[in-house]
C-alpha cells in the first residue's frame, strides 16, 4: 500500500510544531492550565535505557528514538505475548501469531528472515540472554508479562551500540516494580477466549528503614485461540525484588522463576489467488481459529535410531522453564559515580511443535507421488521382490478409508531441546571532568552456553482439517509409505554444545554546552570468542526394512564430533546531540555504527574450521544508522518524530526447507524512513494517538536479491488509537479506547516471490474504575475478524498461489478482568 501523502503530512506537522515551539521559546508565554496527571507523567518521563547515567534522562530531552509504555498503556495495548508489545513501537514489525514464544521481529531496514536477531530483551537493564537469537530461540521467548512490570522502554539504534550487549537494532528493557514507602497490593482475575483462566498478584512495600521489597506473579491455563484439543498455555511465574537505599546510592536485587508451557502455531491451509493478492479460507478450515494440531497426535513418536524411540508431547510447545537472578548497584563516591549490573540466567527453552511442509494436495496426488518415488528407488523395488507398485490403500489411523479427493497436508513434528545458561556483568564509572562535562568508562562481560539436541523432519501425513487426523498409506507391493501417520524420517539430528564469551570496553563523553545544547560521543571495542562441539551425522534405516520407506535414511550421530571455534573483534561508535527549542521541546541528531557477530548456528552451518575461518562465507556484519528527530510534550499534544537512514553490510541468511535442505546467502541492505508517535488532546479526557512508520528498504550487495524489498517489512504501518475518559464522580470513571491498525503489503522471502497482502484490524476495550480499589476491564482484539497473513510458507522458495500453508492472524478474541487494589 503506497501513501505518499502520509510522509508529507508528517513533515508538514513537524515544521508547524518546530515553528510553534521556537516562537514559544522567544516570547513570553501566558500562564497555562496545569497538565493532567497522566500528561505530567509523560512530560517528566525519565528513561534509563541507552544513557550513561543510572539515574536516566527525561524522554523529551533524550537524543535518540525511544518508545515507552507504563503498566496501563501495556494493558490497553492488549499484547498477546511479549513480542506483541512491539506493535506499539514505530519501525518494528512483530509476527507474534505463533503464540507466547517463537516470534519473528523485524527492525527498520535491518535484513532478517526469522526470529529476532536485531532485538535484545533486557530486564532491569541486563540482557536476559546475551545473544538475541539462536535457531529455535529469540529473546522475547525468555520473558513473560505480568503485573510485576512497571514499564517497558524500547530503544531503536542510537547509543545502544556502545552499552550492554551492543545491540544495533532495538533493545526492549523491562523495568520491574519495586517496593516504596506506600504499600501497594493487587490481585487480578482474568478470563477470555479459549477458556482462559488466569490470576495475577503483586505486593510491594517497605520492610524496614532503607529496605523495600516486592513479590508477584501469575498462574494461567488456557485452551488457546486455536483449539488443538489440549491446553495451549499452562504455567506460572513468580518475581521478587529487594531494594536497599544507600547514602547517595541504591542496591536492587531481583529474581524470577518461570515454568510455562506454550503451544506453538505455524501455518494453516489457505487459498491464495490473484498472484497472492487475495487470501481466502481453505474449504472446511477456519483460518482464524483452526489448527492442524490435535489430541490424536499430541503424544507422538520419533524413531531416532535403531532400537531408540522417543515420545514427545505437543502440549509442551515452545515453553520456558528458567530462573533469572540479578543485581543493580548505583553509588556516588565523592565526585565519582559507580554502577554495576549483573545477572544469571539458567533455563530450558525446548521446542516440541508442528512445522508445516508442502502445500495441501489431494490424497490421489499424494499417492501418485508416493508410487513414483517408491518405484524410482532400486533398493525399495528389490526389497519388494522386483514388483512395482500400481495402487495404494489410504486409511485413517483411527479407522476408516480416505477418499482420493480428500485434501491432505504433511507437517513435521519436531523436537528441539535447548538448555541455555548465561552470566553478564556491566561496570560503569563516571566523573565530571569539568563543569557539565561527564566522562564514563567501563566494561562488559558475558559468558553463555547452549546445549542442543535436535530432531527435525519426522513428517506426518494428515487430513487438511482443524484437529487433523493422521493417515496410513500402504502400496500394493508391500511398501509402507506412512505408519501411524509418520511418512518421513528425521532428516537432521545434531547434538551440539556451544560456549561463548564476549568482552567489551567502552568510553563516552557527555557535554552540556549550555542550557540549550547537549552533545555526546561514545566508542566501544568488543571481542567475541565462540566454540562448538557438534556431532557428525550418518544416516541409517531404523528398522533395517527398506519397505518401510518412512524411516529410511534417518539422520543420527555417528559417535564422532567436530570442534569449531572463532574469535572476532569489532569497534562501534555513536555521536549525537540535541538542541532545546523550549523547556519541553527539542530536536536531535544521531549517527552510529554497530555490528553483529556470528552465532553458534553459523558454526554448525559452516561445517568445517576452514569454512568458519572464511570471512567471505561468515562476515561480521556492520550497520550504520543516521537519525534526525523532534520531540515535544505539552497538555495539548505530544510528538516524537524522527527520520532515519540505515546501511547494512553483509549478513549471512539460512533457510531450512521441508526436505531438510539448508539454503544460505549473504546480503546487505539500505533503507530510509520516518517514524512517528503523535498524540493530541483537543478537549479534556480525550486523546487521539497516531503511531507508525513509513520506510523503503532494499537489499544490496547480492545480485540475486539486489533491489528487492527487504523481506517481511511493510513500507507503511500505523495505529490510530482514540481514548476517552468519562468521569462518574466520587472517583469512578469509564475509559473507552480502540485501535485501528493498518499493516502494508510485504514479501515473505528475499526473492520477493511470496507476496503478503496488507491487512487492517480493529481492537477495542473499556476500563471501569470504581474509586481507587476496583477496576473492571473488557477488551477485544481483531474484532473485524481480518484474515491477514504474518508469514508465508517458510519451508518453500516458490510463490504462494493456489492451496498454500501460511500463518494468519488470530481471529476475534476477548478478555475480561477484575482487579482489586489493596
Amino acid at each position: 500500500m503506497k501513501n505518499p501523502f502520509l510522509p508529507s503530512a508528517i513533515a508538514a506537522a513537524v515544521l508547524v510544531l518546530v515553528h510553534q515551539a521556537a516562537a514559544q521559546a522567544q516570547t513570553a508565554e501566558a500562564p497555562a492550565s496545569e497538565p493532567s496527571k497522566e500528561v505530567s507523567k509523560e512530560i517528566q518521563q525519565v528513561v534509563v535505557t541507552g544513557v550513561a547515567s543510572a539515574r536516566g534522562v527525561r524522554k523529551v530531552d533524550s537524543a535518540f528514538s525511544i518508545t515507552t509504555a507504563n503498566e496501563e498503556q501495556l494493558k490497553q495495548a492488549a499484547p498477546s505475548s511479549t513480542a506483541d508489545i512491539m506493535k506499539i513501537v514505530p519501525g518494528v514489525y512483530a509476527e507474534s501469531t505463533g503464540g507466547q514464544s517463537g516470534a519473528n521481529i523485524e527492525v527498520r531496514g535491518f535484513p532478517s528472515g526469522s526470529d529476532s536477531p536485531f532485538v535484545s530483551v533486557q530486564m532491569m537493564g541486563n540482557p536476559i540472554f546475551p545473544p538475541p537469537t539462536l535457531s529455535f530461540f529469540e529473546g522475547s521467548s525468555a520473558f513473560r508479562l505480568d503485573d510485576t512490570i512497571e514499564r517497558v522502554e524500547v530503544l531503536r539504534g542510537g547509543p545502544s551500540t556502545i552499552w550492554s550487549n551492543g545491540q544495533p537494532g532495538a533493545t526492549m528493557n523491562f523495568i520491574l516494580k519495586e517496593g516504596t514507602d506506600t504499600p501497594e497490593g493487587t490481585v487480578r482475575f482474568t478470563t477470555g477466549t479459549g477458556s482462559l483462566r488466569r490470576v495475577d498478584m503483586y505486593y510491594g512495600g517497605k520492610i524496614s528503614d532503607g529496605w523495600y521489597g516486592s513479590v508477584g506473579g501469575f498462574y494461567r491455563k488456557t485452551d488457546g485461540v486455536r483449539d488443538a484439543g489440549f491446553p495451549a498455555d499452562d504455567g506460572h511465574q513468580i518475581t521478587a525484588t529487594l531494594t536497599r537505599n544507600l547514602d547517595q546510592g541504591k542496591l536492587t536485587l531481583y529474581a524470577r522463576s518461570t515454568d510455562d508451557k506454550n503451544a506453538f502455531y505455524t501455518g494453516v491451509p489457505l487459498i491464495s489467488s490473484n498472484g497472492g493478492r487475495t487470501i481466502s479460507a481453505f474449504p472446511g478450515f477456519d483460518p482464524l481459529t483452526g489448527t492442524l494440531m490435535s489430541g490424536e497426535m499430541r503424544n507422538f513418536t520419533i524413531e531416532a535410531a535403531p532400537g531408540k524411540t522417543l515420545t514427545k508431547d505437543l502440549g509442551d510447545g515452545r515453553g520456558l522453564k528458567a530462573t533469572v537472578f540479578g543485581a543493580n548497584f548505583d553509588q556516588k563516591v565523592g565526585d565519582w559515580s559507580i554502577s554495576n549490573k549483573f545477572n544469571r540466567f539458567d533455563g530450558d527453552l525446548n521446542t516440541i511443535a508442528m512445522f508445516t511442509g508442502n502445500n495441501p494436495l489431494s490424497m490421489s496426488d499424494y499417492i501418485n507421488a508416493a508410487i513414483a518415488s517408491a518405484n524410482g528407488n532400486a533398493a525399495v523395488v528389490a526389497a519388494a521382490g522386483g514388483q512395482l507398485a500400481t495402487s495404494a490403500t489410504a486409511t485413517l489411523v483411527k479407522g476408516g478409508a480416505v477418499s482420493g479427493s480428500q485434501q491432505v497436508v504433511q507437517a513435521g513434528l519436531w523436537a528441539v531441546e535447548k538448555q541455555l545458561k548465561s552470566f553478564t556483568d556491566e561496570l560503569r564509572v563516571s566523573k565530571e571532568i569539568f563543569k557539565d562535562n561527564t566522562v564514563t568508562v567501563g566494561g562488559y562481560f558475558a559468558d553463555y552456553s547452549s546445549h542442543d539436541v535436535w530432531y527435525l523432519g519426522n513428517s506426518h501425513l494428515m487430513t487438511a482439517v482443524p484437529q487433523a487426523s493422521l493417515i496410513n498409506v500402504t502400496l500394493n507391493n508391500g511398501v509402507v509409505v506412512s505408519k501411524n501417520g509418520t511418512d518421513g524420517n528425521v532428516f537432521y539430528a545434531p547434538v551440539a554444545s556451544y560456549d561463548g564469551r564476549n568482552t567489551a570496553v567502552f568510553a563516552s563523553d557527555e557535554w552540556k554546552v549550555n542550557d540549550k545544547i547537549k552533545v555526546d560521543f561514545g566508542m566501544r571495542h568488543e571481542q567475541q570468542k565462540i566454540s562448538g562441539t557438534i556431532s557428525n551425522l550418518t544416516s541409517a534405516d531404523t528398522d533395517n526394512n527398506p519397505l518401510t520407506v518412512y524411516n529410511n535414511g534417518t539422520s543420527m550421530p555417528n559417535g564422532s564430533n567436530t570442534y569449531l571455534t572463532r574469535t572476532d573483534s569489532a569497534n562501534s561508535f555513536t555521536i549525537g546531540g540535541n538542541y532545546k527549542l523550549a523547556r519541553d521541546t527539542s530536536v536531535f541528531v544521531r549517527a552510529n555504527r554497530g555490528h553483529t557477530f556470528i552465532s553458534f548456528d553459523d558454526l554448525r552451518g559452516a561445517g568445517t574450521q576452514a569454512n568458519v575461518n572464511d570471512s567471505n562465507l561468515l562476515p561480521t556484519p556492520k550497520v550504520s544508522q543516521y537519525e534526525i528527530g523532534f520531540k515535544t510534550a505539552s497538555q495539548l499534544y505530544t510528538a516524537y518524530i524522527n527520520a532515519f537512514h540505515t546501511e547494512f553490510d553483509g549478513i549471512a541468511f539460512s533457510q531450512v526447507l521441508s526436505n531438510g535442505q539448508e539454503l544460505r546467502s549473504i546480503s546487505g541492505s539500505k533503507g530510509n524512513g520516518v517514524e512517528f508517535e503523535l498524540a493530541v488532546r483537543p478537549i479534556e479526557n480525550l486523546q487521539l494517538q497516531l503511531t507508525g512508520d513509513y520506510q523503503k528498504s532494499e537489499y544490496r550487495d547480492n545480485p540475486a536479491t539486489a533491489g528487492k524489498t527487504v523481506q517481511r517489512q511493510p513500507k507503511l504501518q500505523f495505529r490510530f488509537t482514540p481514548t476517552y475518559r468519562i468521569p462518574f464522580g466520587d472517583g469512578n470513571a469509564a475509559k473507552l479506547y480502540a485501535t485501528y491498525t493498518s499493516i502494508g503489503e510485504r514479501w515473505a522471502d528475499q526473492a520477493n516471490q511470496q507476496y503478503l497482502p496488507s491487512y487492517r484490524t480493529i481492537d477495542a476495550g473499556v476500563l471501569f474504575s470504581f474509586g481507587d480499589k476496583i477496576e473492571v476491564r473488557l477488551a477485544g482484539t481483531n474484532l473485524n475478524n481480518e484474515l491477514g497473513l504474518t508469514e508465508g510458507n517458510s519451508r518453500l522458495t516458490t510463490g504462494n498461489v493456489g492451496p498454500i500453508n501460511a500463518r494468519p492472524l488470530f481471529g476475534r478474541t476477548w478478555e475480561a478482568s477484575l482487579l482489586y487494589r489493596f
